[in-house]
């Protein structure tokens, strides 16, 4: 049994988007079942994020001792009543200073609560019958009856190729109208080919359907090819681990394909959003050579035409498909890094970033190119609060203010002429 230190440490980890709706959420449907405590321990670590992160700094328990007004001992059963309804997961390392790591989850949306058949039952006994009449009324939503009405919705694959697809994985979001497409393999097939007694019927969830169908059309894998990947995938409770899943397709893909990856690391900026044409002015030229190249061909510029590594595709990869960022936004993010970062992709600001691009809803290169300067200058005028010093640190070309202005430095002016030549080259 593990025994939990005032001096142990913790990082908190966001595996979601948090929003000020899941705290009404969390207060009214979810405290009634756990308590106020467990909820404060919630919106603490909460807190103990930076809303534009991925991953919390280091802090002690006794850091939620001392903001909580509570024993470790109530800060120990909250965690446990926060796990049991799926907001936490609390991961352990032994040393001499014993490491935790806790990953926080959204609360459902008030639909998935009401319907869920155990967190239904027990709120309605703990708040009883007229307080819980009240609560699904404030919480449901007005629906129009649809029965005089046909369903004319085109499905993704009758309007998108194959070729065109930017997937909706599950990297980090809330619930939202998943894509709706035919399934691309046979499930009764895959069912039958399957070892008996291996697959039970919580195998083949919807989710882990919608899954199986977005990585079949992105990999462009058949029915056959499929059941060898999922074979691969399934553990010993007949559950298939998706991220698992995911990893044994782009295996399979990579092996089969000479290492390269999906087409989507090959696709320059969506017609739909890119800048309107015709503005020749020197920030509108580099925002048209990040809408116009892809990822790919934009790091082998900056490489001098090398190709790139494995692992820089790797990080592209999850750039393109994990995180569903816009291939100009990749682009943006590219050369910021780079250019902070001595011509280095590092992973971990590369993550930072990206995280907080997509919890902003980023689109668009100029979006990228504005907000990275925005959070630049926070960041310097923090730097130079704390160190009183002046802070002149190597960025890229764009981030110039007098760009407009001609007033650019000879260095500058090469840096952009070589970013506009490899793109008309």
């Amino acid at each position: 049994m593990v025994t939990l230190l005032p001096a142990d440490k913790y990082i908190v980890v966001n595996k979601t988007i948090l929003t000020e709706e899941d705290k009404k959420i969390l207060v009214s449907l979810y405290e009634p079942i756990i308590g106020a405590v467990a909820v404060s321990l919630f919106l603490t670590l909460w807190r103990d994020l930076d809303r534009y992160h991925f991953v919390s700094a280091d802090y002690t328990h006794h850091h939620l001792m001392t903001l909580l007004k509570v024993s470790l001992e109530d800060i120990k059963k909250s965690r446990k009543a926060l796990e049991g309804m799926g907001l936490l997961k609390t991961f352990y390392k032994a040393g001499e200073q014993n490491q935790y790591v806790y990953e926080l989850y959204s609360p459902m949306t008030p639909r998935e609560f009401f319907s869920n058949p155990i967190f239904n039952v027990v709120l309605y006994n703990n708040v009883g019958a007229k307080e819980y009449d009240d609560l699904k009324s404030e919480f449901q939503t007005m629906n129009i009856s649809l029965k005089d009405y046909d369903n004319i919705t085109s499905l993704f694959d009758d309007v998108f190729e194959s070729s065109n697809i930017l997937p909706s994985f599950e990297a980090v979001g809330k619930e939202s109208s998943s894509i709706q497409m035919h399934d691309q393999v046979d499930f009764d097939l895959i069912i039958s080919s399957l070892p008996k007694g291996v697959v039970h019927e919580r195998t083949f969830t919807k989710k882990v359907r919608e899954l199986i169908n977005e990585l079949a059309l992105v990999y462009n894998i058949d029915t056959l090819k499929m059941i060898e990947i999922i074979r691969l995938s399934i553990n010993e409770n007949g559950y298939l681990d998706r991220d698992n899943l995911r990893v044994q397709t782009r295996k399979y893909y990579q092996y089969n394909n000479y290492g390269k990856l999906p087409t989507l690391v090959y696709r320059s900026q969506p017609e739909y959003l890119k800048s309107p044409t015709g503005d020749m002015s020197k920030k509108g030229q580099i925002i048209e050579v990040f809408e116009n190249m892809s990822p790919y061909d934009f790091l082998s510029s900056k490489y001098k035409g090398v190709a790139p590594t494995n692992r820089d595709l790797k990080i592209l990869e999850y750039l393109l498909v994990d995180l569903e960022l816009k291939p100009a936004v990749v682009n943006v993010l590219i050369d910021y890094v780079l250019k902070k970062n001595n011509n280095k992709l590092n992973n971990a600001f590369i993550e930072t970033i990206a995280g907080q691009w997509k919890r902003l809803n980023i689109k668009t290169a100029k979006e990228a190119m504005e907000v990275a300067e925005k959070e630049h200058k926070k960041y310097v005028s923090k730097l130079q609060k704390e160190t009183k010093r002046v802070v002149n640190e190597k960025m890229p070309v764009w981030f110039n203010e007098q760009i407009e202005k001609e007033s650019l430095s000879v260095e500058e002016e090469k840096e952009l002429d070589e970013m506009l030549k490899k793109y008309h080259d």
